[in-house]
């Protein structure tokens, strides 16, 4: 009677413990969302940069959180445009240090990578994420003209100050690493930002970087769906003071790898190193294998 009675009593601590870090988790990611907001209504790019990197790194990928996030970033906002003044760029950054310990003490393993990957990636995923968008040349492009190839897939847009350019060096640097195999792998760019990113536009944009890279994009409904299917989320961010049509968007970021099969396989965390993502990419081709499909361009 009395083991079950301290087991009754040990379950009721965990659990109230469990309550309790997930409220302390909760709480330290909408503090994180209020620290985006304010970084980039006030323009410090490199704060907002980093929230980002803390989001994806250490927030588990589900609803509860992602809604949280975005409810302290639209706060900010709110604050923002009612006249609350910037933060000193010092100030900010101590906030964002005590949020930052805080994340990290309330969900210190975030995602729970399996065994296998890296401690960059988020757990790989059974969905096979859908899309129908056009390529620069106005083509229907979807997601199953590349089944038998693997995808490596990133959201972003051409007016992009850090985060895009960053992201499409690795994508090259990937390529660069994979040699030959390669040409097993498409990578994309998709823009979320279609109002600006014209055919041409995205066509150099992708081709800077290199030619490999294929550009999509569509309309503003097909482009959320997108979105949504690969958990990825956009808005634009305007300036009140700013003039009209001027604006950022702020994004997730990251890539995101799709099998031979089209299924979601591993969503590599943003400034992860190409080395490593060239790695990974080997080894899951060595693993399954794919047949190759001529490139579209």
């Amino acid at each position: 009677m009395r083991d079950k009675l301290l087991a009754v009593l040990w379950g009721l601590t965990f659990s109230a413990m469990a309550f309790a870090s997930d409220e302390a988790g909760l709480a330290a990611v909408r503090d994180l969302g209020r620290l985006n907001g304010q970084a980039l209504a006030c323009g410090q790019k490199d704060s907002a940069a980093w929230v980002r990197i803390l989001m994806l790194n250490h927030a588990p990928k589900t609803r509860v959180y992602g809604e949280a996030y975005e409810e302290g970033t639209q706060e900010s906002f709110v604050a923002h445009g009612k006249g609350m003044p910037c933060p000193p760029p010092a100030e900010l950054a101590r906030k964002l240090e005590s949020v930052t310990q805080r994340l990290k003490t309330a969900l210190p393993a975030p995602g729970q990578v399996p065994q296998g990957h890296s401690p960059a990636e988020t757990a790989p995923n059974t969905v096979v994420p859908r899309y129908l968008l056009q390529d620069p040349n106005g083509r229907a492009v979807t997601n199953e003209d590349f089944l038998g190839r693997f995808q490596l897939i990133s959201f972003g847009y051409t007016s992009c100050p850090d985060v895009c350019p960053t992201t499409l060096l690795e994508m090259k640097e990937v390529l660069k690493h994979l040699g030959d195999k390669a040409a097993q792998l498409q990578s994309i760019f998709i823009t979320v930002d279609p109002e600006r990113d014209s055919a041409q536009v995205l066509r150099e944009y992708t081709a800077a970087f290199d030619p490999r890279i294929l550009g999509l994009r569509g309309s503003e409904d097909l482009t959320r769906r997108a979105a949504a299917e690969f958990r990825v989320r956009y808005e634009k961010v305007r300036d009140p003071a700013a003039p009209a049509g001027s604006y950022t968007v702020d994004h997730s970021a990251g890539m995101i790898l799709l099998g031979p099969d089209g299924r979601a396989v591993v969503r590599f965390a943003y400034a992860t190193p190409a080395q490593q993502v060239a790695e990974r990419i080997d080894a899951l081709m060595q693993e399954g294998g794919s047949r190759q499909l001529p490139n579209r361009q």
